[in-house]
């Protein structure tokens, strides 16, 4: 029987401006969709008579709702899996929530609108009243860990491992689109194109060589891989976090040390001495409330964001990407004096002295 897939929703080319050198737009295509370290990541499932989409009976031209709520098996299972992530000891942490508003990442189990999930940062993008993941089969009777576990993957920032360019996989491309037009897929020529078929750049993979074994990979039955030849009668990953995925989620999402902050003190700048892909950690206690803007200032691209720190935890307020423009990253948020917030600053790329400051004023 053929395998169920994740079905990633193809999303629009993020637009940069012309002109940029190669590596100024390989660091942005990779490092845009990820989360900077130390971000609480914050779940809720639907739970609603109205959590439900509206979907039309073939044949019928009728419509009927679907619901979004899942047993409690089911979450249980999305519980376990967040926990062996973040058990990793990264830096990116999971919080149950009950409220959607408090939400990065809503979870519904919509039967046979197939399993995915936004990757990275874009679930940002997606309204509090729609999922930023589904599971679209049962997951507690069949033990279906891994399909959990690729999900979060792909809210962490990774993306489908065979589509890594490293991999050299050659396919029998109409194979391919036959296998996945049945069942249980039933996917499009379009779907399985971006899903399985299209070459991801090389500054978009995982890694620089390819891990078939991964969690980000798909299992393939024989008759679909003409190169390389020794999978040419199958593909069968274990379903389980690879050596490789854990190097990459520890290697973007390091462990958070207890060592103290870099105080931000309004209209002082603060030089960060950061290379690419390094991140800047300060904070801020305003000294009274009014609207501030936050802005980090040198020759690099770079992304900041500004949480509020509620009952000792991290919470998003604002945050901004400067998106490779020749403008750097800044954004204005109202401080409350008394409270405490927490500025991370995380650099994509630099140029000429690669010197960058962040201010508060």
């Amino acid at each position: 029987m053929t395998a169920r897939y994740c079905s990633l929703a193809q999303q629009p080319a993020p637009a940069y401006p012309p002109g940029l050198a190669a590596e100024r737009l390989g660091a942005l295509a990779c490092g845009r969709r990820m989360w900077v370290n130390g971000t609480v990541l914050h779940y809720c499932f639907f739970d609603g008579d109205s959590d439900a989409s509206v979907i039309t009976v073939p044949g019928t031209g009728r419509t009927r709702r679907v619901s979004w709520v899942g047993g409690e098996e089911q979450r249980d299972v999305v519980r376990a899996c967040f926990r062996e992530w973040q058990d990793l000891g990264i830096g990116i942490a999971f919080t149950e929530v009950g409220d959607r508003s408090e939400a990065e990442l809503r979870i519904g189990f919509q039967a046979g609108d197939g399993s995915w999930s936004a990757v990275g940062k874009d679930a940002l993008r997606i309204g509090l009243t729609e999922r930023t993941m589904n599971f679209g089969w049962e997951l507690a009777a069949s033990g279906d860990r891994c399909t959990v576990l690729h999900e979060i993957g792909h809210a962490l920032g990774m993306l489908h491992e065979h589509q890594s360019p490293f991999a050299g996989i050659h396919w029998d491309d109409e194979a391919v689109y036959a296998e996945l037009a049945g069942p249980p897929n039933h996917w499009s020529r379009d779907r399985t194109y971006f899903n399985v078929l299209r070459k991801l750049e090389s500054d978009e993979a995982n890694g620089t060589v390819w891990d078939p074994q991964s969690i980000m990979e798909y299992p393939f039955p024989s008759g679909l891989v003409l190169e390389p030849e020794q999978y040419r009668g199958g593909l069968h990953p274990p379903g389980t976090l690879s050596a490789a995925d854990k190097e990459f989620v520890l290697r973007w999402y390091p462990p958070t040390g207890p060592g103290g902050l870099l105080e931000l003190v309004p209209f002082r700048s603060v030089p960060l001495g950061l290379g690419p892909g390094e991140q800047a950690d300060l904070v801020i206690e305003p000294p009274e409330t009014r609207d501030y803007t936050v802005g980090v200032f040198g020759e690099g691209d770079a992304v900041v964001v500004v949480f509020e720190e509620r009952e000792g935890e991290p919470r998003f307020l604002a945050g901004r990407d400067d998106g490779g423009t020749p403008y750097n990253a800044r954004l204005a948020a109202r401080l409350v004096k008394g409270r405490r917030y927490v500025v991370r600053v995380r650099l994509y790329s630099s140029w000429g002295s690669g010197e960058t400051a962040v201010m508060c004023w």
